[in-house]
């Protein structure tokens, strides 16, 4: 299977570059997962497609201010995004510009030293305080390259979910981005079961597939903790368990085949994959040969996704992280 053939047309025009101007006022493309039928709504009326007793599970990771600006010893400035930690492994950073082994970065009075540099663009560091800790100290929101604008103070509130709450994610998980309390109280109200688990979304998100086989790549590990309430509702829902973005259904697909509540995932979900707990998915549009891009594919069907994508890019919907979203039911 080549990645070359999870590709499409996305127009720069068609990228939301800010986040809309009311949270939740986005747009919502419903796909029929079996008939490839199609129907334009609005996030906000997400209530009208859920059902009572179905199983509505979010992620509620929180976002790291994780892009850290710092200055090599002559001045020249470098940009670093802090990656996830997973026990006691060694810091890494995504970095922006050259940077060499044994090189010192500087933020402020503290000190960051280039340990080993690990090629793609990433390396691991040593500094004297912890990362976590200069990150919530100096750093901003790590928006996805493709915005091409600096963060501004309305991205620290945009780019998190109001349900944010375990840090750790070196991005949001987007298809959340759109989801309002207003909105969460109507889906209760109507009988829908919410519930929770945590995956911090990592290094994975970030990195390109450089294969030419979609087999060939290998997914890095993500940290994930899945709550005992939450095993109970999906071990025996009423309705359908409804995968709020991404993320959600990696963490619930990988505890289906392995068991486990809380560790390392690093599950590569791609078309031929057999979904054991997700009924239904709720997504943002993702970049063309992405892992999300397989992900959806996977679970719609390639040819009913594509024709979605088209649609949507005709019907001039928006794409990516601050984009609208779709649910493939």
């Amino acid at each position: 299977m080549l990645v070359s053939e999870y590709n499409y047309d996305l127009p720069e025009e068609r990228i939301a570059k800010f986040p809309p101007k009311e949270r939740g006022s986005t747009r919502l493309l419903v796909l029929n997962r079996e008939t490839g039928a199609i129907e334009d709504s609005y996030y906000r009326d997400l209530d009208q497609f859920l059902n009572p007793g179905d199983v509505l599970i979010l992620n509620d990771t929180r976002v790291m201010q994780s892009r850290l600006f710092c200055t090599l010893p002559d001045g020249r400035k470098r940009e670093l995004v802090v990656l996830e930690k997973h026990g006691d492994e060694p810091q890494r950073v995504m970095y922006r510009g050259k940077l060499h082994e044994k090189d010192i970065l500087n933020i402020n009075e503290h000190k960051i030293v280039v340990a080993k540099l690990l090629g793609n663009g990433i390396a691991e560091v040593e500094s004297d305080v912890p990362l976590a800790e200069l990150a919530e100290k100096y750093g901003t929101v790590p928006l996805p390259p493709y915005l091409h604008r600096e963060a501004t103070e309305d991205d620290k509130m945009r780019y998190q979910t109001v349900w944010a709450k375990n840090m750790g994610s070196a991005a949001a998980p987007t298809a959340s981005l759109n989801m309002t309390e207003d909105l969460l109280s109507r889906l209760k109200q109507k009988g829908v079961i919410i519930k929770y688990l945590t995956l911090h979304v990592g290094l994975g998100t970030f990195l390109p597939i450089r294969s030419d086989k979609v087999e060939d790549h290998e997914m890095h590990s993500e940290w994930f903790r899945i709550p005992e309430d939450t095993v109970a509702a999906i071990s025996h829902p009423h309705g359908r368990v409804v995968a709020l973005g991404t993320t959600v259904a990696r963490t619930l697909e990988y505890y289906a085949r392995t068991g486990k509540t809380s560790g390392e995932d690093n599950i590569f979900i791609y078309p031929g994959f057999k979904f054991k707990i997700v009924d239904a998915l709720i997504t943002n549009y993702h970049a063309p040969k992405s892992t999300v891009l397989m992900l959806a594919a996977a679970f719609a069907g390639w040819d009913n996704l594509k024709k979605a994508y088209e649609h949507a890019i005709d019907e001039k919907y928006n794409f990516l992280s601050y984009g609208d979203s779709m649910l493939i039911c």
